[in-house]
């Protein structure tokens, strides 16, 4: 007999009574394992449901291959340590609000995608006192399932109301030659629109413009109204400025933050260890304008530690500027982090204090929270311990700066440290390497490309930057820094924002795995993998003509990193703690971290306070989204550069590679520009395709030959939408045969077949 299961009970979901007159034989129903889940969020882990239904002994067993058929069946997805409904809102979650019911409760659904589905509906409830959201918010809540299953499927508790949304567009404001406006989209899925004289409100040709579209009629394009006039697109800066406004991120400090920034008063010693005499260096983008880190090694001294080396890292101390609660804190937790595009950054800070107070200046005194650690021979971390110091760099490097010192072509500036600061540096990353060796965190080879711009704004030319050790070393040092803050905070029980990276669902590994079997290649099962287990497919394929291909498919089957108060490791660094701690000028999550050190360690003013700690599940949540902004801003720009970059040439011939493949056509990339277009499936000639998801191909029905992801093709260039970063290009290069393709496709359908025939779980929500 079902029992119903209370979302607000704690460990057993059953009465006392009822426990008392079940067999110890007793099992939950399907039903009621996915209720319960739904219904406890935060207590859905295997041994937190064996618990509330008292599980014991073999009923365990019987319960983890439960739960394995339920994930198998797409009922269940794992999120870090927790099992979730697939489509269920995380506990807090950001909602745009939509609309009223009919007893006028506010309606909201998730601003991100939830699963496959339509995004479930979420009843608000409005805070007593304060203000109170509306149509048209965007706000942060806790989402709480509900029991109805007419109704919405969560209400939704409000933490957070963000600022007013509005309806408007952005596009190029357009003169044709009849005299009459147009309205270019920058969008890809935006329509052109219709502006009438009356509503032109100044602009010009060329100009960028907010517009509010009015309501679309049946006959014609829509018509809209200029709102405001953003600037004109021939301006320098014109593209990036596209994207912040159309991803709605801060770029304009408002006055009374650059007044506080301009009121602030440089450190002192005052609670500060003086390390003015101490040798570290910073190394950076030649380009770079702030220095927030900055290095120094030395060999230990310590006979008991034979060939080890002692590792400094000191990063600039933004909390002492930046207190909780001040306006200046309040616009860097709005902004969440830098923003940086090919022809600008957005900065978290003011620049009185990222570019000067803050930055790590050659020659300057500078305040730092820093920490030492100690390395043995083999790579392993013995101890660390952190200080909060006042520093001096003795020196400003680039990146090929200091690996030319190293390759012995110093200049300068490097000469004269060579011996007894540059080269104590590799000797400890060569340690280090050794422990990062062992340790086998995820080694993807994946090229970064960036844009080189000419004066007026426009492209110069893309390149491949070169990899350094000097990056390596960098890196390395930095990841050391990050945890040991991570493990000097758990030690001393403060709260702190971790950095975690959860390792592949299960449904993503066996995605992997169907498709390596594609190639001849086996990808073990099991729950819990670790990265030494891709490390060992990318080592197959190296040097092979589908290394691209197999690199590729295993970034994607990856998830995505993200902030959170809870740690469950970082899968891709192979990490069991990990906080991000060493770029507090343009991350609001290492400045969370410094607080809480400060706080943890007594180290004066400007610590984490119990009301910041108390709102590290909310803060979380909003920085990640920050965060998937400024990526989704910058690849946006990147995009509508090169393709107003390409735009001349339309017609030519192009070297490109496929980076993605879907039902309705394939993704291509030109490797040199870093670009993607788009090969519609209705432009390939000479057959009719099929997509295979597996092989990740397209296939002719009739002669078993395609296209793959990661296949190197040539293609042509056919249209450029420059403003929505769009290109269209036709296939030159023919088909070539993929032996697997039928055999995969019909095996997808098999599996598309059984699963439409098996009973999906009762209610509403998928």
């Amino acid at each position: 007999m079902a029992r119903r299961i209370s979302g607000r009970s704690h460990g057993d979901p059953r009465t006392a009574d009822t426990r008392a007159k079940v067999k110890d034989d007793y099992r939950p129903s399907r039903d009621e394992i996915l209720r319960y889940i739904a219904e406890n969020p935060d207590r859905s882990g295997k041994r937190d449901i064996a618990k509330a239904f008292a599980l014991r002994g073999e009923d365990r067993i019987w319960l983890k291959d439960m739960l394995r058929d339920l994930q198998d069946e797409g009922l269940l997805t794992r999120e870090r340590k927790r099992l979730a409904r697939v489509g269920a809102l995380p506990h807090v979650a950001v909602l745009d609000i939509f609309g009223r019911d009919d007893d006028g409760v506010l309606l909201a659904h998730p601003a991100e995608a939830v699963g496959d589905g339509e995004p479930p509906i979420v009843a608000i409830r409005v805070p007593r006192g304060g203000p109170a959201p509306g149509i048209g918010d965007r706000i942060l809540a806790k989402t709480f399932p509900t029991d109805d299953v007419t109704g919405p499927a969560y209400t939704g508790r409000v933490m957070k109301i963000f600022e007013k949304r509005t309806e408007a567009v952005l596009g190029v404001f357009r003169v044709l030659k009849d005299g009459t406006f147009r309205i270019e989209p920058v969008e890809r899925r935006q329509p052109e629109l219709v502006v009438d004289k009356e509503f032109q409100n100044g602009a010009r040709n060329g100009d960028l413009v907010e517009v509010e579209p009015a309501r679309a009629s049946r006959y014609g394009l829509p018509r809209a109204k200029v709102l405001t006039v953003l600037g004109s697109l021939t301006s320098e800066k014109a593209v990036s400025m596209i994207a912040i406004h159309a991803h709605d991120i801060p770029h304009i400090f408002p006055a009374d933050v650059i007044a506080e920034a301009e009121a602030v008063k440089p450190a002192t010693l005052d609670h500060r260890e003086d390390w003015r005499d101490l040798p570290l260096v910073t190394i950076d983008p030649a380009d770079a304008k702030d220095h927030d880190d900055a290095v120094f090694a030395i060999s230990d001294t310590d006979e008991q530690n034979p060939g080890g080396v002692v590792v400094t890292v000191a990063i600039a101390d933004v909390a002492a500027y930046i207190r909780y609660g001040t306006a200046l804190d309040r616009e860097a937790l709005k902004r969440g982090n830098s923003v940086y595009f090919p022809d600008r950054v957005v900065p978290m800070l003011p620049e009185r204090i990222s570019n000067d107070l803050c930055s790590l200046r050659e020659g300057q005194d500078r305040p730092a929270l820093a920490v030492r650690m100690i390395f043995s021979a083999d790579g392993h971390k013995l101890r660390h311990s952190f200080h909060r110091v006042m520093m001096k760099s003795v020196a400003k490097l680039a990146y090929p700066q200091a690996q030319a010192a190293i390759d012995g072509v110093p200049d300068d500036k490097t000469g004269p440290i060579l011996g007894t600061v540059m080269k104590p540096l590799w000797d400890a990353y060569a340690i280090l390497k050794r422990g990062r060796n062992s340790r086998q965190p995820l080694e993807l080879d994946l090229p970064e490309r960036k844009i080189l711009l000419k004066q007026d704004g426009t492209v110069d030319r893309v390149v491949v930057p070169e990899r350094l050790d000097a990056h390596r070393l960098i890196e390395e040092f930095m990841i050391q820094a990050n945890v040991a803050a991570a493990e000097t905070l758990e030690a001393k029980r403060q709260a702190l924002v971790y950095r975690i990276h959860d390792a592949p669902s299960l449904a993503k590994q066996e995605s992997l795995r169907e498709f390596l079997q594609t190639l001849g290649l086996s990808l073990a099962r099991g729950a819990q993998m670790r990265p030494a287990q891709f490390n060992g497919i990318l080592e197959r394929v190296s040097g092979a003509d589908n290394e691209g291909l197999v690199n590729e498919v295993v970034l994607r089957s990856q998830s995505q990193a993200e902030y959170s108060p809870k740690n469950i490791g970082h899968f891709g660094l192979n990490l069991k703690r990990y906080a991000h701690f060493t770029s507090p000028i343009r991350r609001y999550a290492d400045l969370i971290v410094h607080r809480g050190l400060i706080a943890a360690l007594g180290f004066g003013a400007g610590g984490l306070t119990q009301n910041e700690a108390e709102r590290l599940e909310e803060v979380s949540v909003l920085i990640s989204g920050t965060e998937r902004r400024a990526m989704a801003a910058e690849r946006d720009t990147v995009d509508r550069l090169i393709a107003a970059y390409l735009a001349e040439r339309v017609g030519d011939r192009f070297d490109a590679r496929i980076s993605g493949v879907t039902k309705s056509g394939l993704f291509v990339q030109l490797p040199q520009f870093g670009a993607d277009g788009f090969i519609p499936v209705s432009s390939l000639d000479g057959d009719y395709y099929i997509y295979d998801e597996t092989a990740r191909s397209l296939f002719g029905e009739r002669t078993g030959k395609g296209y793959q992801l990661a296949d190197r093709v040539e293609v042509r260039l056919i249209e450029v939408a420059p403003m929505a970063g769009a290109m269209r290009f036709e296939m030159l290069t023919d088909p070539k045969p993929l032996p697997g393709s039928k055999r995969s496709f019909h095996k997808a359908k098999g599996r598309a077949r059984a699963s439409q025939s098996r009973p999906g779980p009762r209610g509403r929500r998928r």
